[in-house]
């Protein structure tokens, strides 16, 4: 496909709710929390903040940057950064990458809508099949796996503007708002106060360097970096974009996000430990981190009567909204590359590549035990890190600097005597690439 012919997004507006939506998903919502609880609180969030703008900004305009410049997918892109060196097996790995870890999160978007659907049949006293959806079998995971893949699918097959810029354009505005109204409706239960100081209140004394490993880990994770689904958002934007800025906004509107969530979840952690949820161990520890959505807090919501059905309803919406903004990135990693590589329509794309992603989560499903948390070890913990260190290194010391610097003019004139480009190139080039080393070793 010529770049020519390439769809972009329709406005900015567009683009910064659908890069926002990709990395707004379960890191933001159930990870940071749960990673601000376990490290301390306010003094984790403190040195998170810092971290995105040190660390995961730079490599958000990196992937931006080389998307745009070469209007194409990841294959390609990679290629025309450096023809000389064979560096498109690094697009090759991140697409590998987002496929798995979109195997593995459709199984756990599955369980999102399972919540969410049983507690409509619980109104209409439909207890039995209530339980079904909130039990783990693999028929269940089976069935609701499918569904979330083929809402998945319905975004993608529409294309940029009419299918994921006009989804994202609509459900990030409403999560914000489904957001606004759970966070106020926590704050008005006892105990949401506790929760409240832990989180603004900085302790200094749980500062430690694994702390702040954490934070940088959280902070590469949360904005969606090292598997090429902003390099490919990037390619759909136009010339005129204005890069480092749309970056910052989109790295700010998905830390706000992070921010709010804090707001939400740990006073709701409190108000549950309030209503004789154990949360913490004796040492201070979160006990449920891993299993805290599906746990601890529909516990909450029983506690509240037929009140908690609605406000478990809204929860549980959020949070499917949260996946499928991030999933439709996901599964257009691998759909713009066949699309340009093999010459596809996407109706076409989408439909063998969803069809292997429901394989892989299948057979995940089939041997949970045993595969589940392998795949995401082996995705976030070493694909992911990796992929963002080489696209540090190729933007830092493969890509001609006069190149980079002429194609952040054409969105940005006066670049060369500003700050940021005084601080960007050797930035990307030395600092980025340390802290990545820093992560993966972690």
């Amino acid at each position: 496909m010529a770049s020519n012919s390439r769809n972009h997004f329709s406005s900015k507006f567009g683009f910064i709710m659908a890069a926002a939506g990709s990395a707004i998903g379960l890191g933001n919502i159930w990870g940071f929390p749960t990673q601000t609880a376990n490290n301390g609180g306010a003094v984790f969030l403190i040195i998170y903040l810092l971290m995105v703008f040190l660390l995961a900004f730079p490599i958000l305009v990196a992937e931006l940057t080389i998307g745009r410049y070469a209007q194409s997918n990841p294959i390609r892109s990679l290629k025309k950064i450096s023809p000389k060196w064979k560096i498109s097996w690094i697009a090759i790995i991140s697409i590998v990458a987002v496929s798995l870890i979109l195997s593995f999160y459709a199984i756990i978007a599955g369980w999102l809508i399972g919540y969410f659907i049983s507690n409509g049949v619980k109104l209409l006293g439909m207890n039995n099949t209530a339980n079904w959806l909130t039990t783990f079998s693999i028929a269940r995971n089976l069935m609701l796996m499918i569904i979330f893949m083929l809402l998945t699918m319905l975004v993608v097959r529409n294309g940029i503007a009419n299918g994921i810029e006009k989804c994202s354009t609509y459900l990030m505005p409403l999560l914000l708002v489904l957001f606004i109204i759970m966070t106020i409706y926590i704050f008005t239960q006892s105990g949401a106060k506790e929760g409240l100081k832990m989180y603004l209140i900085p302790d200094f004394s749980h500062l430690s360097f694994n702390l702040a490993i954490s934070a940088m880990g959280q902070a590469f994770f949360s904005l969606s970096l090292g598997v090429c689904t902003m390099m490919v958002y990037g390619s759909y934007l136009k010339k005129d974009t204005n890069l480092p800025t749309i970056a910052a906004q989109v790295a700010i509107f998905d830390t706000a996000i992070a921010f709010i969530a804090g707001l939400l979840i740990l006073p709701a952690m409190f108000v549950a430990q309030n209503n004789g949820v154990q949360i913490f161990s004796e040492s201070g520890k979160l006990l449920h981190s891993d299993t805290l959505v599906f746990k601890v807090l529909p516990n909450l919501f029983n506690t509240m009567g037929t009140s908690g059905l609605v406000i478990s309803s809204i929860f549980f919406l959020l949070m499917i909204i949260a996946t499928l903004t991030s999933s439709i990135s996901m599964l257009e990693v691998p759909v713009s590359c066949a699309i340009e590589e093999l010459n596809q329509s996407r109706s076409i794309a989408v439909t063998w590549i969803s069809v292997i992603i429901i394989t892989i989560s299948s057979i995940i499903i089939w041997n949970f035990n045993e595969l589940f948390s392998f795949f995401v070890q082996l995705t976030t913990v070493y694909m992911q890190p990796i992929i963002g260190l080489f696209i540090a290194l190729i933007s830092g010391w493969l890509w001609n600097r006069n190149k980079v610097l002429q194609e952040l003019k054409k969105g940005y004139a006066n670049i060369q005597e500003s700050f940021f480009w005084k601080i960007w190139p050797i930035y990307i080039k030395i600092i980025c690439p340390i802290f990545m080393l820093l992560i993966f070793f972690h």
